[in-house]
């Protein structure tokens, strides 16, 4: 039984696919026609989690991990091949439309406003969709051409829209109905700087001021880092790390980088004899950078031994971007 304040919850949730065995020429594509042979392929092995109402939550993982059949197991898409999945109670699968009521879902390349109507009739007809009454309607639209500043936007074809302003279109469409629960994949992709810190406000107050609960898929790690609380990775479907941003840093982020500027001028070459687990990895001008290992050397440690053979005019510790810390998962399965 699920927990009262549980939004989302997965015990051993497994997804496998039958892919057919191809061959090459008519024959083999006649001789496939009328074949089974082939072999099953588990995109999402014996996922566990709980996420809880309110929660900002990442969900990272290559290409191919494994992120998108979860998500579509959430929303009722797919069907799980073993083990138990909930959403705020219901299993999606078994209650699509309950759930369709209880879930919102905005997807970067993909759009649920009509191309060539302007936004304020693709509302009106998620409206009916959605069961939602007229007076109910306006009453909600009006809060969320507020929230996300759509009153300039509201009566132009999509089409004549940047990518912010649809992004923004698309959130307040995937909010019409009040969702408790918010899918996102890539909600920033092909938006500039400015677009995107747009876009990460207004999620940041959804999930602050009404409680939604949000579950951000992105490669722009960026996003990560600026929005969610909880980071869980999955790689080859199965899930490998699931806490804070910070613990996901201290869990595969061993790397820290000293930044020392010298008194004096330039660097010499080679700078200096460093202590194990400490390597120099870039010299322009005074400032030298430093990569260490904290699990072999503590940053007192490096500190010192610098401080011992150099004048310093400033110094700084800085942690290994998010960024770093995820590509070192996908490449060495730390």
């Amino acid at each position: 039984m699920s927990h009262p304040n549980c939004a989302i919850r997965c015990e051993g949730l497994s997804k496998s696919f039958r892919v057919m065995r191809h061959r090459s020429g008519i024959f083999g594509a006649l001789r496939a026609l009328f074949s089974t042979e082939g072999a099953d392929v588990e995109a999402v092995r014996g996922v566990s989690l709980s996420i809880d109402e309110g929660e900002f939550v990442g969900y990272l993982g290559p290409n191919g991990a494994g992120k998108s059949t979860t998500i579509k197991m959430l929303t009722g898409i797919l069907t799980p091949s073993s083990g138990l999945v909930e959403v705020c109670g219901i299993v999606p699968h078994e209650k699509r439309r309950e759930n369709a009521a209880n879930i919102g879902a905005v997807f970067g390349q993909r759009t649920q406003l009509w191309w060539d109507l302007p936004p304020i009739e693709s509302y009106r007809l998620l409206g009916k969709i959605y069961r939602v009454a007229r007076s109910e309607l306006e009453a909600r639209l009006a809060e969320l051409i507020d929230l996300f500043e759509l009153s300039s936007l509201i009566e132009t074809p999509v089409r004549k829209l940047s990518l912010g302003e649809k992004m923004r279109c698309e959130l307040a469409a995937a909010l019409l109905h009040r969702p408790r629960v918010l899918f996102l994949d890539e909600p920033t992709i092909g938006l500039d700087a400015v677009g995107k810190e747009q876009v990460r406000t207004h999620l940041r107050a959804i999930n602050q001021e009404r409680g939604t609960t949000v579950v951000l898929t992105s490669h722009d790690l960026d996003d990560i880092e600026a929005l969610c609380r909880r980071a869980i990775v999955i790689d080859e479907g199965q899930i490998i790390h699931d806490g804070t941003v910070d613990s996901l840093r201290r869990t595969f982020g061993h790397h820290r980088t000293l930044v020392v500027d010298l008194a004096g001028g330039a660097a010499p070459d080679g700078f200096a004899t460093l202590p194990n687990g400490a390597t120099v990895t870039q010299i322009e001008g005074a400032r030298v950078w430093i990569e260490f290992d904290a699990d072999q050397l503590s940053a007192p440690q490096l500190i010192q031994a610098v401080l011992t053979q150099h004048d310093v005019h400033d110094l700084t510790v800085r942690e290994i971007a998010i960024e770093e810390v995820v590509r070192r998962i996908y490449s060495n399965k730390s």
